[in-house]
């Protein structure tokens, strides 16, 4: 008998569809992988996945085939229409560890060529301008904060610190920002990914989705040909089709919107049916029976050892909650990257009011930065009637934007554990203490479980960071 053999199949010899069929043809074939590549050829590959893939709609094959695409110079408005694929996986360009370039800004043709483009031309380059401007006191106040250590070197205290001052200065630049993002997917998940760009109202999003096909089509010539434009993709709900009254905004930060009041009971029947022997129904009716020091004991015999790497059980995944958050778009463009969560964002817009951070107080500096969001606002709201989609461009990351979340516990507890540390930028840190102020409310069993680092409470966050969050 053959002993054990693990080895990689070489992507610089074999092209992603030869790959897919190679894998693909292991479960009618006795052959190894290599033997089956080895009698492989791009062209009968093509042809493979024409007939299984194509023909019959077996998706998952184009699973295997997984291509890296670099994108450059693309609007962060755009790359969060590319990031809403929940399966693919993204590295950008940071806000937090970089100085933007002055004239690094998209421009939508349709604008450019309207009565607008001065007009958002000049809003964008006061944001940039004011950007730039904030540095240097901004910069000084967080060294008079943050003072160097005994023996540390000027280059290193302000690799230390840079990010403490950027993390104030990234609020003034617009969703027309130009960075660079790196993707990661797999065939299948590029397919409808191009289709989501093909299908967006944004010109700029169509025009990535055309060149992402053109270029994914070179390694992968079968499996993404038919990404194509869906009008159920395009068709758009818009409010206007509703009438909605307006009754008042809640601007909490975050909002309990809804969860399981039986969390506790589904955690714990679901670790008892993982043991075995009964169906759900029967681990339900056991642990409604447990008292809550008995419930209180399982969980953590479940929770309590967890190494430092350690993920929760996945039996943490059969309760969920609901959160309604409103969260500046800078916040938002770090939450988003948590996929595993159902994320609903409200359209970008002025609307909800803007954060203020307290860094660019102490700087002197909260009447420029007032000015130039004031500006932003005057050009989306002269835009916004004609274009409204491109209107979003020139909001800058302090405008607060609704989006609604739902995670299930597992989730919350990494969710929580992650945002809340105190490295993180303050604004996403603000989101992830208050969904851990109402874990402890809601799920108070598991709460002491979660490792989400508490702000002290004799003083807030919005205390520390903000001079006023609108």
């Amino acid at each position: 008998m053959k002993t054990r053999d693990i080895y990689l199949l070489n992507p610089k010899e074999l092209s992603p569809e030869v790959i897919a069929v190679a894998f693909a043809k292991t479960s009618r074939s006795p052959e190894s992988f290599r033997e089956i590549a080895a009698g492989l050829t791009d062209e009968k590959s093509a042809e493979f996945h024409d007939k299984w893939v194509v023909g019959y709609g077996h998706a998952s094959v184009a699973e295997h085939a997984v291509l890296h695409l670099a994108l450059e110079k693309v609007s962060r408005l755009a790359i969060e229409v590319i990031e809403s694929n929940r399966l693919a996986s993204y590295t950008e360009k940071s806000t937090r560890y970089q100085v933007f370039d002055r004239d690094a800004y998209y421009t939508p043709p349709n604008l450019a060529a309207s009565k607008h483009a001065d007009l958002y031309r000049d809003t964008i380059h006061l944001l940039f301008d004011t950007y730039f401007a904030s540095i240097e006191p901004v910069r000084a106040v967080i060294r008079k904060k943050y003072p160097r250590h005994a023996g540390e070197t000027e280059k290193k205290y302000e690799g230390r610190i840079r990010s403490k001052w950027i993390d104030n200065c990234r609020y003034l630049l617009p969703t027309a920002t130009l960075a660079n993002v790196g993707m990661t997917a797999n065939a299948r998940v590029l397919e409808h990914a191009i289709s989501k760009l093909l299908s967006h109202p944004l010109e700029e999003a169509r025009a990535i989705g055309e060149e992402m096909k053109r270029v994914a089509q070179a390694e992968t010539p079968t499996l993404v040909k038919y990404a194509q434009r869906s009008e159920y993709l395009a068709r758009q709900i818009r409010n206007s089709e509703f009438e909605i009254p307006n009754e008042g905004r809640s601007q909490e930060a975050v909002k309990l919107a809804a969860y399981d009041r039986d969390a506790e009971v589904k955690v714990i029947a679901a670790l008892l049916y993982r043991a075995g022997g009964i169906d759900f129904e029967q681990a339900l009716c056991q642990a409604q029976a447990l008292s809550v020091e008995q419930r209180c004991d399982l969980i953590e015999l479940a929770l309590a050892e967890r190494g430092e790497f350690d993920v929760p059980l996945r039996e943490l995944e059969h309760t969920t909650l609901t959160l309604d958050c409103v969260m500046d778009q800078g916040a938002y463009f770090d939450v988003k990257r948590h996929r595993i969560m159902t994320q609903t964002p409200q359209p970008l817009t002025v609307e909800l009011g803007y954060a203020l951070p307290q860094a660019i107080t102490e700087a002197g500096f909260a009447a420029e930065y007032d000015r130039a969001l004031a500006a932003a606002a005057r050009a989306y709201h002269e835009i916004a009637p004609d274009f409204p989609p491109e209107a979003a461009y020139v909001v800058p990351n302090a405008y607060n934007r609704r989006v609604l979340l739902t995670l299930n516990l597992r989730e919350l507890f990494h969710f929580t554990q992650l945002r809340g540390a105190p490295n993180g930028h303050f604004a996403y840190r603000r989101i992830a203490l208050k969904a851990y102020e109402i874990a402890t409310q809601v799920y108070p069993a598991f709460a002491p479980f979660m490792r989400c680092e508490k702000y002290p409470p004799s003083r807030t966050i919005e205390q520390e960071f903000f001079t006023r969050v609108a």
